[in-house]
């Protein structure tokens, strides 16, 4: 063997053995059994696996219920077969990335998304306005292939395979830790939303449990905070670089709530959840952009089209009839709002009459119930921003791409 030919085998041997693969979780029959899934966010979470940077990661993720739905069993419910709040998100990991400390900005790459056979969409009360729209509670499950999703619930309407992650994530610090518990404290003493700590199916159980060292201490994935977490943005796919911040060292890298595809708003409280493997490689950013404000990420522009040739739009801005508190803001108890009949700069209610709207036409157009099309509007309606300086009346628009009618 010539000395060129066993240095180039020597490099070879070592640079594939280096970025050899790292595969975690997926074991077990429920997030309790399995090592690498977590459901709550904690600096002290034990890390389930290494990585060095560069490595691609496989994380083999559970929905967002952590449910073994079958499809052959039904299509439909008046409500989810299965009550696992507590449970919600199921995350794989935390990942240590080698050589990262506290201070670094960790650049996560999507490289694949494999989704499973069956997902489900709900309705509830945890919607975002079911109640102006008219909505019941539902539960529908979903068939999946690698093409697109199809549901005996809501016939005539296939949604194209959009898949991305709902949580990416790294552990939080002490400092945001405390931070946060702080201010979401505050929040549920005025009455406002928010899902404080809770020990119910929480894991680790050893730290975040009833019977764990730090019970009251561990962050629910709810909402998305300054580390990332459950941001629900429909544009994280295959291609894209999220960037996350480092507050300790290794990062703790995490991810779950698998969705098969999203409107932006995911209005019915729910997506297409799905359970899928993920592949993702890392960096480690020094002197990284300034994540105070939360996460940024890149890609393609292409991923930011609708999966449509074409499509139909409403518009909402912040009307209101005499008389009415917006729910969202009833916790103020601002007993000028019952009086106005226009609030000034309110998104969220431009976005309630968008949406409203966009119900009433899918209902009169296709012939679905409101609870369809409330269904249909978080799977596949974009809500987006269209102004927010012509004062009082800031605007949302809510566009439907009409290919997903296929009957």
């Amino acid at each position: 063997m010539s000395i060129f030919r066993g240095i180039l085998i020597f490099l070879t041997f070592h640079v594939s053995s280096a970025l050899a693969d790292v595969e975690i979780g997926g074991t077990g029959l429920d997030c309790a059994d399995d090592p690498a899934c977590i459901n709550r966010m904690h600096p002290d979470i034990p890390m389930a696996a290494r990585a060095a940077p560069g490595e691609r990661i496989i994380m083999r993720g559970r929905d967002a219920e952590d449910m073994h739905l079958d499809p052959d069993g039904f299509s439909v419910a008046e409500t989810s077969p299965v009550d696992q709040f507590g449970v919600v998100h199921p995350m794989v990991g935390p990942v240590y990335i080698e050589g990262a400390v506290a201070g670094d900005v960790l650049a996560v790459t999507i490289e694949s998304i494999d989704p499973g056979p069956v997902g489900y969409t709900s309705a509830s009360s945890f919607g975002f306005a079911g109640d102006a729209v008219g909505s019941e509670d539902r539960f529908v499950v979903w068939r999946l292939n690698d093409e697109y999703a199809e549901t005996g619930a809501i016939p005539g309407v296939r949604i194209p395979n959009a898949s991305f992650p709902g949580v990416m994530a790294t552990m939080p610090g002490e400092d945001l830790l405390a931070t946060v518990l702080d201010r979401e404290a505050q929040l549920a003493e005025a009455g406002g939303a928010v899902y404080t700590p809770d020990v119910d199916m929480a894991q680790p159980s050893s730290l975040c449990g009833e019977e764990g060292s730090q019970p009251g201490q561990c962050l629910r994935t709810i909402p998305p905070r300054e580390n990332g977490g459950n941001m629900d943005i429909r544009y994280l796919k295959a291609g894209v670089t999220v960037y996350l911040p480092c507050q300790i060292d290794g990062c703790g890298l995490a991810i779950g709530d698998f969705h098969y595809a999203q409107g932006d708003g995911e209005v019915s409280g729910t997506a297409i959840e799905m359970d899928a493997d993920i592949t993702v490689t890392t960096r480690i950013v020094r002197d990284g952009p300034d994540l105070s404000h939360g996460p940024h990420y890149e890609g393609p522009a292409s991923l930011l089209n609708i999966p449509s040739s074409r499509f139909y739009a409403t518009t909402g801005y912040p009307l209101k009839a005499a008389g009415e508190i917006p729910r969202d803001i009833a916790y103020l108890a601002n007993a000028k709002v019952a009086t106005l009949p226009n609030l000034s700069k309110d998104l969220n209610l431009a976005a309630q009459n968008a949406l409203v709207a966009m119900v009433d036409y899918i209902t009169s157009r296709y012939g679905y119930d409101r609870t369809q099309a409330y269904i249909i509007a978080s799977v596949a309606v974009d809500l987006r921003i269209a102004q927010l300086v012509d004062v009082p009346n800031v605007g949302v628009t809510a566009l439907l791409p009409l290919d997903i009618f296929v009957d």
